[in-house]
């Protein structure tokens, strides 16, 4: 019981929320880039929430099933298709054997999740199926490898269930410009003038952006400090290196960094962020941590209320 890979798209990586508690020896965590539509593909299914999905970036992506099963398909509008016929995404579906899901080229979005009843079937590495393609860890093969034309991801059959859809009030809307930004504590070596231009310039998408992170072109800015000693870097860390351009690290980022931080983007705000495309417009927002984590018990807990 399988999906066929017809067509492997651009990129497509098994993920899980993540591969915890090895940093200190240099290993990234990977996981989703869209943490809350990740989540809901597995509460749609009623699955436990870390079982492995697909992302899904860009689109370009054909599967097989193999044998009866469902799938719940969240975050951007990739322009799927079951069979031919074309389906939303944030919703449920019933597959039976033979049935061909395809993902074209975004509508909205960049990054859509494909989930299974009872997640696909993997042994994880370290802990945690995630693939980080820079650490040649995780995934199908154990490697880091991305989906390519003829593999074969396992799940368990399973009869079919009634179709369910996520609430339109937790559909994340992708198309906001404002990044939410919690201050760093470097943020006092920045000049009130150069804080004033982070916080008022618009900042394009960056085609040199991966899930390492996300690079961004606008409005320089620059810290009085010359340099620091590396140190480590959480997620959402917005580095500014030399050339005064942004950087804001995600998923697959490098545990230590030796440029000043300006700030730090939310797990919400970084779940939008990672659903722009190159030359989207963003503009950052500052938030306290309060802010920050009342924002992420609100989706949390509509989200547990839904289960």
């Amino acid at each position: 019981m399988a999906f066929n890979v017809i067509k492997p798209g651009l990129l497509a990586l098994l993920q899980d929320l993540g591969r915890h508690g090895h940093q200190s020896i240099g290993l990234t965590t990977g996981g989703p880039m869209d943490e809350m539509a990740f989540r809901w593909g597995n509460a749609l299914l009623g699955n436990n929430s870390n079982c492995p999905q697909l992302e899904i970036t860009f689109g370009m992506l054909t599967l097989e099933a193999q044998a009866n099963t469902n799938i719940a398909i969240t975050g951007a509008d990739l322009g799927a298709t079951l069979n031919d016929k074309e389906i939303s995404p944030w919703r449920t579906y019933a597959l039976k054997k033979g049935d061909v899901v395809a993902f074209h080229q975004p509508i909205w979005g960049l990054r859509a999740y494909l989930a299974v009843s009872g997640g696909f079937l993997c042994d994880p590495i370290l802990g945690s199926v995630a693939t980080v393609m820079r650490e040649k860890v995780g995934g199908l093969t154990g490697k880091g490898d991305k989906l390519q034309r003829g593999d074969v991801l396992p799940y368990s059959a399973c009869s079919h269930q009634p179709q369910k859809a996520v609430p339109r009030l937790a559909i994340p809307h992708y198309g906001q410009k404002e990044i939410p930004v919690i201050l760093g504590y470097q943020y006092k070596s920045f000049s009130s003038l150069e804080r004033a231009n982070f916080f008022s310039s618009d900042y394009s998408v960056s085609s040199h952006s991966d899930r390492m992170g996300y690079r961004l072109e606008g409005k320089a800015i620059h810290s009085d400090l010359k340099g620091i000693i590396s140190e480590g870097i959480a997620y959402g860390a917005i580095q500014v290196p030399k050339d005064g351009q942004p950087i804001v690290l995600l998923q697959d980022r490098q545990t230590i960094g030796g440029y000043p931080k300006i700030g730090c983007v939310s797990r919400v705000g970084g779940g939008i962020l990672a659903q722009k495309q190159p030359g989207d417009v963003i503009q950052f927002t500052p938030i306290t941590v309060d802010q920050a984590e009342q924002e992420r018990h609100l989706h949390m807990a509509r989200l547990a209320q839904w289960r």
